[in-house]
């Protein structure tokens, strides 16, 4: 079957958004549709062009035999500030202020349009950082996980507060609840990971970071290197940050339960290195 120019395009658009941060031989393509390495080339610039220009992503060329192309996931600097703005929008209603000075925040991790675009603003910020897993805790940090890691193209791995029989073997840590200072577990399954990876962990909400410290410990009875972390809401606190570097999207500046007040701001994104 030959295929025709339009035909191409439209397929290959759809296996490379399929496949982020995946290496493709043009080879694979030009056996696909039995057509001349020259036309795949040519019809990948027109995709490179488009991508660049509605602000899709990049398409890097890799030279060489054991080269090819790979799309990688970006979003520039207008699209990343809506989405902020948006969130910031959709969680200052006052009804979402929950005791202890938490948002309701499960119909936002819930929906899955949202979900995809922080997770493609995310995977902006470490597009260019070799990343080999995304770790989170269960279970509110699993869909922005998830979200993260489809964009990555990498494996998530699922930190629980106590070991499931189908788990199999697992590590166990003790570590200091940032906000309670109470002492709590995290276990993890001994398959999860690797020794040497590259791992960026993600939660949806930090006040002192003692979780995201805790997942820091447990990557070190893993042998792995944190890459880096990623927060949908911090929470501004009195108390010391036990995370130093991270970057969130929305900042809780200040809320108050006796006037059901929310204050939010943009998060430390741009200001932190994430574009």
């Amino acid at each position: 079957m030959k295929w025709k120019r339009s035909e191409r395009l439209v397929d290959m658009t759809h296996h490379l958004l399929e496949h982020p941060h995946k290496l493709i031989p043009l080879t694979y393509f030009a056996d696909l549709y039995d057509s001349a390495k020259s036309s795949i080339s040519e019809d990948l610039g027109i995709i490179k062009e488009t991508f660049e220009e509605k602000g899709i992503g990049l398409l890097a060329t890799v030279p060489g035999a054991a080269g090819g192309v790979k799309y990688i996931p970006k979003l520039q600097e207008p699209e990343i500030r809506n989405i902020m703005q948006e969130l910031i929008n959709e969680l200052s209603h006052s009804d979402r202020l929950l005791p202890g000075g938490y948002l309701y925040m499960t119909d936002v991790l819930g929906n899955p349009d949202m979900m995809n675009r922080i997770g493609k603003v995310f995977a902006t910020a470490f597009a260019h950082q070799k990343i080999d897993v995304i770790m989170t805790v269960a279970t509110k940090g699993i869909p922005i996980a998830h979200a993260i890691a489809r964009h990555l193209n990498v494996p998530v791995v699922i930190v629980r507060r106590d070991s499931k029989v189908t788990e199999g073997s697992t590590v166990s840590i003790n570590y200091v609840s940032g906000s309670s200072r109470r002492i709590q577990t995290m276990v993890l399954s001994k398959r999860s990971m690797k020794s040497g990876q590259r791992v960026l962990i993600t939660d949806d909400f930090m006040k002192v970071g003692g979780t995201m410290n805790g997942m820091k410990n447990l990557l070190e009875e893993f042998e792995c290197t944190l890459a880096g972390v990623a927060v949908l809401v911090e929470a501004e606190h009195k108390d010391e940050q036990l995370v130093e570097k991270y970057l969130s999207l929305v900042k809780l500046r200040e809320v108050s339960e006796k006037e059901r007040k929310i204050e939010l701001q943009e998060g430390n994104y741009f200001s932190n290195g994430g574009f």
